[in-house]
């Protein structure tokens, strides 16, 4: 966007360090990436943001992770991700079973048709969460993101 003001961390006069304007960018990006994806993936998951990162979780996990680790990686409460799990579980997006010698523990899985849905959704997610932080970042942030995400296209791309 040829209308954005100059990065934050360009200005001497802010009354914050640094390090809270990089915080500030990273969680105003982030707003603007889960407001584009939450259509995208209802569209073509069928899923909630929410539960949409539960299984974006598990896609990096080969076989699997307990409940009470999906809880603490996405800072939910339990409670709401057992609600969510089930949700999951009755789509046929993910197994539970317990864990083997500990009562309590539960682990989830995806299963064949999560990891299709995926599979077959990744490169329309991926291309949404780039239009977003190109739409949403000026040249200094999408500079310094792209060391992250190649994809993010340069100034020069931008305009």
């Amino acid at each position: 966007m040829a209308d954005l003001p100059e990065c934050p961390s360009a200005s001497d006069d802010s009354l914050l360090p640094d390090e809270l304007r990089a915080w500030m960018l990273v969680l105003a990006s982030t707003g603007a990436v889960e407001q584009r994806l939450r259509s995208v993936v209802k569209e073509r998951l069928d899923v909630s943001h929410d539960e949409f990162l539960v299984l974006c979780l598990l896609a990096e996990q080969p076989t699997g992770l307990r409940m009470t680790q999906i809880a603490e990686l996405l800072g939910r409460p339990k409670t709401r991700l057992t609600y969510q799990i089930a949700c999951l579980q009755h789509a046929g997006l993910v197994t539970r079973q317990a864990v083997c010698g500990d009562k309590r523990g539960v682990e989830v899985a995806l299963t064949d048709k999560a990891r299709r849905l995926l599979a077959e959704s990744s490169g329309q997610l991926a291309e949404t969460v780039l239009q977003a932080l190109d739409q949403f970042m000026g040249p200094a942030q999408r500079e310094a993101m792209r060391a992250l995400l190649p994809g993010l296209a340069s100034e020069a791309d931008a305009q």
